[in-house]
């Protein structure tokens, strides 16, 4: 039983430390493309995707939502998610918990850069879609994992 506990922790501990690094790659990608612009772009496959620093003073995808009040929104979701985690931790499963520490470091780097510059840096250009950054896909992907986690819990709830 202790083995399995141990085993447990440290899955939960690899999770948490891949999506940190995720955190401090983007940091480092958004770094590299503010101090290295204006020599870009960079061609990462072919002109399908590039390395361009793009600043985005909007919300997700370049919705055109800006400005003090989304900070303040930001800030209060980020808030309110850490809250969340803290008063339920016992009763969420190991994914819940890990796409809501996901969306919480994609949010929260987003949010630096608000502070910071007054627009998030996005460096990942798309051909056909949009320029995002990794912070980004870690807020997009976690969110997704969580809808699809919460949708089948509720199917296997009413099953029951």
């Amino acid at each position: 039983m202790t083995n399995l506990i141990s085993n447990l922790k440290i899955k939960n501990i690899a999770w948490l430390s891949a999506m940190a690094m995720f955190f401090l790659i983007d940091r480092y990608l958004k770094f590299l493309a503010i101090t290295l612009w204006p020599s870009y772009p960079k061609k990462i496959i072919s002109n399908f995707l590039t390395f361009n620093f793009v600043p985005n003073y909007h919300i997700a995808f370049s919705l055109p939502l800006g400005g003090i009040w989304l900070n303040i929104l930001i800030s209060i979701i980020i808030l309110t998610i850490l809250y969340y985690l803290k008063s339920a931790y016992k009763h969420l499963s190991k994914l819940e918990i890990i796409s809501f520490s996901g969306i919480i470091l994609g949010a929260t780097s987003n949010l630096i850069d608000r502070l910071k510059y007054g627009y998030v840096i996005d460096y990942l250009d798309l051909k056909w879609f949009t320029v995002f950054n990794l912070s980004d896909a870690l807020i997009s992907l976690s969110a997704l994992a969580l809808l699809i986690y919460l949708i089948k819990n509720s199917k296997e709830t009413a099953a029951k």
